[in-house]
């Protein structure tokens, strides 16, 4: 047989094969004079996968004696008798070549080695007190009056929005198990949420050595018990301040020596405050900064073993870094970080009221430990309600009286009078070196009646809202039960104090001018209770012939979208921040968008045939609208800002009229 030279090979790969040349031949390949190319046969390649992965066509990692992928789906693992041979006469050898880069055993560093992820970089902040807020450009609102108990109108057509089952809100389709994880929430979930910065030795003073200057802390933390403090109020003010003044008057040698969780706590009370931070243009530095406090404050808290002990200070922190993660773009893990954080509540016992527990406990430690359950048990609900996710802060019995007025403003020196009140007040305590007025403001009664309300209602919210839908119940089994929970809801609403449920315009304006700490409360207040509101109405639940209520679901969304226009009307850098609130609002718009594209406007005779305006659609219309403006704009996360505006611009362009 004659083998073609190189150069005939060559024009042949060259050749057309418009014009009728068989294909190139690949390198290897045998062309015969007169005949066409014939493709080098493959080689008989053995399988080394094991045989379910080769059956289902997934990825096999080729472990022993069972695969990554057999193990998760929890299936027989076998491979061929060719497969187990050569693995056998390879053994460490071909196991090391064969597995996935995830699963190579990485090499162990020397006890002098750091285990930095990353080297520290030197974050200078801006200066915070040349910061000036940016003028309020006015939002118009509408206020729509609901009566005791709607019923349900005819007129509007009926639509599945049921919130049973597969929730029509999050950003990614229930995660079903697979052979690659994937975030839960479409989500940023593919980084840990605390970026190492800590070698393997530093310990507690190489935390102590990223604190920032006096005057910088100074302000991250009145930014804190500005912005946060009102929302979450589970921080005694005024102990939080005497024992920060009292630490960062220790000299270096001591506060190396200081408590980590005193430590921690303070980092995420500064991470919290630098998210808050008005800007003039909000820049990557800023969240990194604030991304290095919460690392901070997570290695401190490791340092002082807080899987394994867990005091007061280190739920205040866990329930606050929480908090930052859902603000930093990452829900996903902090609904896993508010699992240990639920554990470590119940093991402290918070759950229990402290005069059943811990009878001989003073007056005022009493009280931080309910304040701390409350804020426990409400991060855990209304996330709960967001992510539609069971409940786990379900078992207590604290109940929301035993929250009185005595002795929250008093500072112990921890020693107890037969647990009835404060044997002796610390001479030395700030609340006697300086008196109450000239230090803060008057805030402990009004912050008490916010706590009490925001209480009775996650009591209401997780009993009828997401217990059912943990199992993907129903919420209401027939017609009658809506009414009857609507009612309930409406009841309740009557008992809260008229301050924190008001939506007038000219009391939310004087309560913006005079008393912001009261206008975050009745904002955060309104928007949860009027949230829920909205999905028990928009309910649907088939086999008990329960169909959307559209003007009731309506009606509830706008009160409910209305706290997010008052939101960032009056507190636009607050807005911008907080997670919880904007994805409320987004829910709440797509609903309403998502009802409206199933309603035709109906035709008005005096105008020959034109659409009229239905003064609610034509409302609920604007507040979509005005919603998907105010989100294109807010968010430090370009990919969760730009999904939500997607998902619902689409929503609103699917409304024909």
């Amino acid at each position: 047989m004659e083998l073609s030279t190189e150069a005939e090979t060559t024009a042949a790969n060259q050749a057309p094969h418009a014009l009728g040349t068989p294909k190139a031949a690949s390198h290897g390949d045998i062309l015969i004079r007169g005949q066409p190319a014939k493709k080098k046969q493959k080689r008989n390649k053995p399988t080394l996968s094991c045989e379910e992965c080769v059956e289902r066509k997934t990825k096999c990692d080729r472990g022993r004696p069972q695969c990554l992928a057999c193990l998760k789906r929890q299936s027989e693992c076998k491979y061929s008798a060719t497969a187990e041979m050569l693995a056998s006469a390879e053994q460490v050898s071909l196991r090391g070549a064969t597995r996935s880069p995830a699963r190579r055993k990485q090499s162990k560093p020397s006890l002098g080695d750091t285990t930095r992820a990353m080297p520290i970089q030197v974050i200078h902040l801006p200066s915070f007190r040349s910061c000036s807020v940016s003028p309020l450009r006015s939002v118009a609102t509408h206020r729509v009056q609901i009566p005791p108990t709607p019923t349900q109108r005819n007129q509007y057509r009926s639509v599945s929005l049921s919130s049973s089952g597969s929730s029509p809100f999050l950003l990614s389709n229930i995660p079903y198990s697979n052979q690659t994880p994937s975030p839960f929430f479409g989500l940023k979930g593919s980084a840990h949420p605390f970026a190492n910065y800590w070698t393997s030795r530093g310990g507690l003073p190489e935390v102590i050595g990223v604190l920032p200057a006096k005057d910088q802390a100074d302000i991250l933390v009145d930014k804190y018990f500005e912005a946060v403090d009102p929302v979450y109020p589970m921080i005694h003010r005024r102990n939080f301040y005497a024992d920060y003044e009292r630490f960062w008057s220790l000299p270096d040698a001591e506060k190396q020596v200081t408590d980590p969780v005193l430590l921690g706590l303070h980092f995420v009370v500064y991470a919290m405050g630098t998210q808050f931070i008005n800007m003039p243009q909000p820049t990557a530095n800023q969240v990194q900064m604030a991304e290095f406090y919460v690392s901070a404050a997570q290695q401190a808290l490791r340092l002082s073993s807080y899987l394994s002990r867990a005091s007061v200070r280190t739920l205040q922190a866990m329930v606050l870094i929480c908090y930052f993660l859902m603000n930093d773009n990452h829900a996903s893990d902090a609904w896993a970080f508010g699992g240990i954080l639920m554990r470590q509540a119940y093991a402290m016992g918070l759950h229990r009221d402290p005069d059943i527990i811990a009878p001989r406990c003073s007056l005022s430690d009493k009280q931080q430990r309910r304040k701390l359950w409350q804020a426990v048990l409400f991060q855990d609900t209304f996330l709960t309600v967001l992510l539609k996710l069971p409940p786990t802060a379900t078992f207590s019995d604290v109940r929301v009286e035993s929250l009185t007025d005595e002795l929250d403003d008093v500072r112990s020196n921890h020693t107890t009078n037969g647990g009835t009140s404060d044997a002796i007040i610390n001479p030395m305590s700030i609340s006697n070196i300086a008196p109450t007025s000239d230090l803060f403001p008057v805030y402990e009664l009004s912050d008490r009646q916010y706590i009490r309300s925001m209480w009775n209602m996650a009591n209401l919210v997780q009993r009828t809202l997401c217990t059912p839908r943990s199992l993907g119940g129903p919420i209401i089994p027939d017609s009658q039960s809506r009414i009857s929970l609507v009612a309930q809801y409406h009841s309740l609403w009557q008992s809260f104090p008229a301050l924190l449920s008001t939506s007038e315009i000219a009391e939310i304006n004087e309560l913006a001018s005079s008393n912001p700490r009261m206008l975050r409360q009745n904002l955060f207040f309104r928007s949860n209770f009027w949230h829920c509101v909205m999905i028990i109405q928009a309910e649907e639940y088939v086999d008990g012939g329960v169909t959307c209520d559209v003007k009731g679901a309506l009606e509830a969304a706008r009160r409910a979208i209305q706290a997010f226009f008052h939101f960032w009307e009056h507190l636009r850098v607050d807005a911008g921040v907080w997670w919880v609130f904007q994805h409320r609002a987004f829910e709440e718009a797509l609903l309403m968008a998502r009802i409206l594209a199933t309603q035709e406007q109906p035709l008005s005779p005096e105008t020959s045939g034109s659409p009229s305006n239905d003064p609610l659609l034509a409302l609920a219309k604007e507040d979509v609208r005005k919603c998907l403006e105010i989100l294109d704009s807010v968010g430090s996360a370009p990919e969760l800002q730009k999904t939500r505006t997607e998902v619902l611009r689409t929503a609103f362009a699917d409304i024909q009229w």
